[in-house]
């Protein structure tokens, strides 16, 4: 388990990723991760998040884009210090792949921008490794 760590403009945004074994079923090509999401609020400003913007990629290329209001019901304000977290899901039809994204953000001062969501793997113990 590894965690990715991105800031833009005093916005980290940190992520893991878990494989749930439990949930898939790589017999019908289906498999499950959890990740678990914490934005803190390392700037000056008071920040809302807006949106967020997701890009899923799986190991044969094949993408999907999902684009919605707030992050798993909320669209949670942050003063200075503070920080959110959450944990979602997503399957796919391979056993690894990744995602990508960002979170609309805007601030008291009403300027919008663009936090990044770094790029994380999703790893199953179904995927061949390979040596380099």
């Amino acid at each position: 388990m590894s965690q990715f760590e991105e800031t833009t403009e005093g916005i980290t945004v940190r992520v893991e990723s878990f494989y749930l074994e439990d949930q898939s079923e790589p017999s019908d090509d289906h498999y499950v991760w959890a990740y678990r999401v914490e934005v803190e609020n390392n700037g000056e400003a008071v920040v809302q998040l807006l949106t967020r913007h997701w890009v899923i990629t799986d190991s044969t290329g094949k993408t999907q884009e999902i684009r919605g209001d707030g992050v798993v019901g909320h669209q949670p304000v942050l003063e200075p210090g503070q920080s959110f977290e959450y944990t979602s899901g997503t399957p796919l039809a391979t056993p690894s792949g990744f995602m990508s994204g960002s979170y609309q953000m805007i601030d008291d001062g009403g300027r919008q921008f663009d936090a990044i969501v770094p790029a994380f793997s999703l790893d199953s113990p179904f995927q061949e490794k390979a040596l380099h």
